[in-house]
């Protein structure tokens, strides 16, 4: 497997990248909608929704926390999970940017 050479990089491609890497996958999709959608913070509802056994839910909110797309509170024994509205935004300006500056300039 080759080294990635995230160096030579703008520190803005990394970033998006990392973006495209963690939404990459239906799954965090589907947790993403099934959570906006949500008056309040939700807990183990999640794995009922979506279908996936609890261990791989874990890990795809897992992806969504790395980059604070989510945020958790414990309450009890249970997680309870919400948008982080403040980096949705971030998100959003971010990816607003990149599509609205990115030539189509081809055959």
């Amino acid at each position: 497997m080759g080294i990635t050479k995230s160096q030579i990089f703008t520190s803005s491609q990394n970033n998006l990248s990392v973006i495209f890497k963690v939404l990459g996958h239906p799954a965090r999709i589907a947790i993403l909608q099934y959570i906006s959608k949500q008056k309040s913070c939700i807990c183990n509802d999640i794995v009922e929704e979506i279908g996936l056994a609890q261990a791989t839910i874990s890990q795809h909110l897992k992806e969504l926390k790395k980059i604070d797309l989510i945020q958790g509170e414990i309450e009890g024994k249970k997680m309870c999970y919400c948008i982080n509205i403040k980096q949705w935004n971030n998100i959003k300006d971010q990816l607003d940017f990149f599509f609205n500056t990115t030539k189509q300039n081809c055959c």
